[in-house]
């Protein structure tokens, strides 16, 4: 098979393994420097780093390595690493050049600090394939059949277990369903506030002006209006709560702008939902994962019967797994499984899996060892802005993989520009607001970077790129 190469940055990805190794890897290198993808001073990842990113031969990096050095595409020196040459500027390709191969699925950028992604080269392989081999082994045959349609039994205890322990939710296995990610579980409850609207016109579930684009689209795509809380200096304020079937809230933290919704406001969001008899839906998306600042408890545990607890393994682990839960009031469950289709829709080897993988404990190291990386790299976040871009305030940053940068009023746009230049993937604060609040007065700029989603040996050049962008 003909080998192939991707570039993105120094993120380099090889397809499946064949002959020509060394050759591949010395072109890709080489047109990155050329195209200036790899900017003159990159420092690139040692030969053992990169060799292991890309489960090649460390002597095969080395000796890319060395051809470039010999080419002058790159220096080598003792105690400063290996960098891009400061004289190799980019030069435009060729026009009979042949188009560099690409991984499968869309581009992407040089750097990538959008938010959402965790370090995926960080998944525990070697911890998730001792779990699996102990799951399938006690596996029962009745595990490979049709499942239920609310998913492994394992699972849904093994998730009760954690999330009252870790998150202080009220949660009975009978009132789980294993879903698909926060996705597909946001869906599913889309789907039943629909219904359950039918001919009296369409829902409305009160969202925040601030959060994930693709949540309103899905839920506006399936006939449910969806209107923004007002936003402040304290954070969402459900205050302007009324009519709606619904309200959808990332209570202990908030996305993108990072707080946590006070007591105060909490206890109004519950009075409002016993009062009306509304939903709250609570998407408690990386709750485990604070940085210096106490536990704050789910919502859900203060109104098991008016809160869906909706949670995932994507930030822990990889989204990927396509692995999530509901956790719902007792007389939703069967409503849900009714928009499911009374099928379980998560392959049983894998929710068997992350069952074993929750009960071991090795879910809880996880947590713990991602937990220090990502406040390593937020404290090296902010203490980079501080000496290179004071103006940036850094706000967001006491939970979470990501960080909100407030910038210089009226600069957003010319920052996005920069960043396209220089092959930095980053998201402004005005993409994640409500289309019904954009362009409100007062309206900040700003970006939403996701720190935790490079790779380590990709994480100073991604730093390095933002800071060229900003002001």
């Amino acid at each position: 098979m003909t080998q192939s190469w991707a570039s993105l940055g120094i993120d380099l990805h090889l397809e499946p393994a064949g002959p020509g190794l060394r050759k591949g890897l010395t072109d890709a290198l080489r047109d990155a420097v050329r195209s200036g993808r790899l900017a003159p001073g990159t420092r690139l990842p040692s030969s053992r780093t990169l060799a292991a990113d890309l489960g090649i031969a460390r002597n095969t990096v080395a000796d890319a390595y060395a051809d470039l050095v010999a080419e002058g595409h790159l220096t080598a020196r003792q105690g400063s690493g290996t960098r891009v040459a400061e004289r190799a500027a980019p030069v435009p390709a060729a026009p009979h050049r042949k188009r560099p191969v690409r991984v499968p699925g869309r581009a992407g950028p040089a750097h990538d600090l959008t938010a959402g992604t965790p370090d995926l080269s960080a998944f525990p392989r070697t911890a998730w394939l001792k779990a699996a081999r102990r799951a399938l082994t006690a596996a029962p045959n009745d595990a490979f059949g049709y499942g239920d349609p609310r998913g492994r039994p394992e699972l849904r205890a093994a998730v009760a277990d954690y999330l009252a322990r870790v998150r202080g939710v009220v949660a009975d296995p009978d009132r789980i369903v294993v879903c698909a990610g926060v996705a597909h579980g946001l869906g599913l409850l889309t789907e039943v506030l629909s219904r359950r609207s039918g001919r009296s016109g369409r829902a409305t579930v009160a969202v925040e002006t601030y959060g994930l684009g693709f949540h309103r689209e899905w839920l506006e795509a399936a006939g449910v209006r969806t209107a923004p809380l007002p936003f402040d200096a304290d954070g969402t304020d459900p205050a302007a709560l009324d009519a709606e079937q619904a309200v959808l809230l990332t209570p202990t933290h908030q996305f993108p702008m990072g707080g946590t919704l006070s007591p105060a406001r909490r206890a109004a969001v519950v009075d409002w939902a016993r009062r009306t008899g509304g939903l709250v839906l609570e998407d408690d998306y990386d709750g485990e994962f604070r940085h210096d600042r106490r536990p704050v408890g789910a919502l859900q545990g203060l109104a098991p019967d008016r809160v869906a607890h909706l949670g995932t393994a994507s930030k822990a682990l990889a989204p990927g797994l396509r692995l999530g839960w509901l956790v719902l009031p007792s007389g939703l469950v069967d409503e849900v499984l009714a928009a499911k289709g009374y099928a379980d829709t998560c392959g049983a080897p894998d929710q068997l899996t992350l069952a074993e993988f929750l009960t071991s404990g090795a879910y809880d190291r996880q947590v713990r060892l991602m937990r220090l990386r990502y406040r390593r790299r937020r404290d090296e976040l902010v203490a980079t802005l501080a000496r290179r871009a004071p103006s940036v305030r850094v706000g967001g940053i006491a939970a979470g993989l990501h960080a909100v940068l407030l910038l210089p009023p009226g600069t957003e746009s010319e920052v996005l520009r920069a960043a396209a230049w220089h092959g930095l993937g980053v998201q402004g604060l005005s993409w994640f607001r409500h289309p019904a609040a954009d362009g409100a007065a007062g309206a900040p700029d700003g970006l939403v970077i996701g720190y935790g989603r490079p790779p380590d040996h990709a994480w100073q050049s991604a730093l390095e790129a933002l800071c060229r962008c900003l002001p």
